[in-house]
């Protein structure tokens, strides 16, 4: 997600918070608009399943679903009372977690009411983090994937990893894994892609989604040929890389996936307890 685009729907949510009764609230038909639902009656089937987990989750759907009217302006110039919710902010983090993340407004949803505070540069770290927690669990797949291919074609699980080795020494410029590992001080007994960056992993993962395609389209099987493969890939996408000023061995080291994931997930179990409910 680009940083412009962080900007922009920070400020369209900071605009549509207001004041209901002391708590901060959003207008339910204003988040639908700002989540991108063209039609409210499928915006309120979200807003139902929402109040059907704060209910199983031991809370008072009344202290966070407030049901309530707004006046609208008719073509006619005469206004009109219409259906509103006045939303907490676990309202609405519960009414995204029912969303398609994939949506840019969505994914940027679930970020802003998680967190316990409307900073702006906490927001942009939070979704950084998630896309590069992503992007290293795709790579996982991908390689879970390619292990698979090969296998049927005669590699076992310590020739899928000379297989890899290789790969990354191409990428790396000549730095094999154990290379990359002691130039940024990556532990042993971790994977080098739990401490690269998201370039990085999107690199290494693209190249294993093309190892898989080529290895069945060109049906190769045995070491030797799929080897050379996987290389072939890994220099093609150095040389694009290089080609934009980036040298993947030059980049630094970022902070452990691991311990990213475990964050968030700490955030998220925090934004499932409500801070405050709205005053009787």
């Amino acid at each position: 997600m680009k940083k412009e685009l962080i900007h922009e729907l920070f400020r369209r949510f900071e605009s549509a918070c207001y004041v209901y009764e002391g708590i901060e609230c959003w207008s339910a038909r204003e988040l639908q608009h700002i989540l991108a639902y063209s039609k409210w009656s499928n915006f309120i089937k979200v807003v139902d399943k929402a109040r059907i987990a704060c209910s199983n989750a031991g809370e008072k759907e009344t202290d966070h679903f407030a049901d309530i009217g707004k006046m609208v302006m008719l073509g006619s110039g005469a206004e009109r009372k219409i259906e509103d919710i006045a939303l907490t902010r676990y309202a609405c983090y519960l009414i995204t977690q029912n969303g398609d993340p994939a949506k840019n407004e969505i994914a940027f949803a679930q970020t802003y009411f998680a967190v316990q505070t409307r900073k702006q540069e906490i927001i942009e770290e939070r979704i950084l983090a998630i896309v590069r927690i992503t992007a290293r669990q795709k790579l996982s797949k991908s390689e879970k994937k390619l292990s698979g291919i090969i296998y049927e074609r005669g590699i076992d699980e310590k020739g899928f990893a000379i297989i890899r080795s290789l790969g990354d020494k191409a990428l790396f410029g000549g730095f094999s894994t154990q290379d990359m590992k002691h130039k940024l001080s990556i532990p042993e007994n971790r994977p080098l892609a739990d401490f690269l960056p998201t370039l990085t992993i999107k690199a290494k993962d693209f190249v294993m989604e093309l190892t898989s395609h080529n290895v069945i389209e060109k049906d190769l099987r045995g070491q030797t040929p799929i080897s050379k493969e996987h290389v072939d890939n890994n220099l093609a996408v150095r040389k694009m890389l290089i080609g934009r000023g980036i040298k993947p061995e030059s980049l630094p080291v970022a902070e452990d996936v691991n311990k990213l994931k475990r964050k968030i997930d700490g955030e998220k179990k925090k934004a499932l307890k409500p801070q405050s409910k709205r005053k009787k």
